[in-house]
C-alpha cells in the first residue's frame, strides 16, 4: 500500500496547508510553496517508514484545530501551528523534516538557490573556506564525553 493511501484525506489536506505555513510560496524568489501538487505528491509518495509518524503528527494537529486546518481563521491557524509546534514531539518533527526535504529537491528550489540539478555524489560540492577560530572555544573547552569502562 503506498503512503498516499495510508493518509486520509483530512491528514493530506491538513499535510497540504500545514507544508504552506512551513514553506510559503514566493513571489519574490519565483518559487512555490510546500503545499505545491507536485512537491506534495513527492511527499506522499516518498513517506515510506515516516508514514506512520506524519500521520500521528497530523492526528495531534487535528485534535488541537478541532476541524480541518483550511476551515480555521487565519489567526487561529497560527495559533494551533504554534500549538502544535511546542506540543507535538518527535511525530511533529519528522513532519517538518518531511516537508522540508521534499521541498528542497525540488528542481524549481534547486534551480532558485544557484545549484546544479544533479545529485550531491560522486562530484560533491565545494565549499567555501571559513574562519576555523570560531571553533577555539570548543577546542578549549575540557572534554564532556563520557569515558568507556
Amino acid at each position: 500500500m503506498s503512503a498516499a493511501n495510508e493518509l486520509n484525506s483530512i491528514q493530506r489536506d491538513d499535510l497540504r496547508n500545514l507544508a504552506a505555513m512551513i514553506v510559503p510560496a514566493s513571489d519574490e524568489y519565483k518559487v512555490p510553496g510546500a503545499d505545491d501538487p507536485a512537491i506534495q505528491a513527492d511527499m506522499l509518495a516518498t513517506l515510506g517508514r515516516d508514514t506512520a509518524q506524519v500521520a500521528q503528527a497530523l492526528d495531534h494537529l487535528a485534535r488541537l484545530a478541532g476541524k480541518p486546518l483550511a476551515s480555521l481563521d487565519s489567526a487561529r491557524r497560527d495559533a494551533v501551528a504554534q500549538e502544535f509546534r511546542t506540543s507535538g514531539g518527535g511525530a511533529a518533527a519528522t513532519l517538518v523534516r518531511v516537508v522540508l526535504q521534499c521541498y528542497y529537491r525540488d528542481d524549481r528550489v534547486l534551480r532558485s538557490l544557484g545549484l546544479e540539478l544533479r545529485a550531491p555524489f560522486p562530484q560533491g560540492y565545494t565549499l567555501e573556506q571559513g574562519d576555523w577560530s570560531v571553533l577555539d572555544p570548543v577546542k578549549a573547552s575540557p572534554p564532556n564525553l563520557r569515558r568507556a569502562t
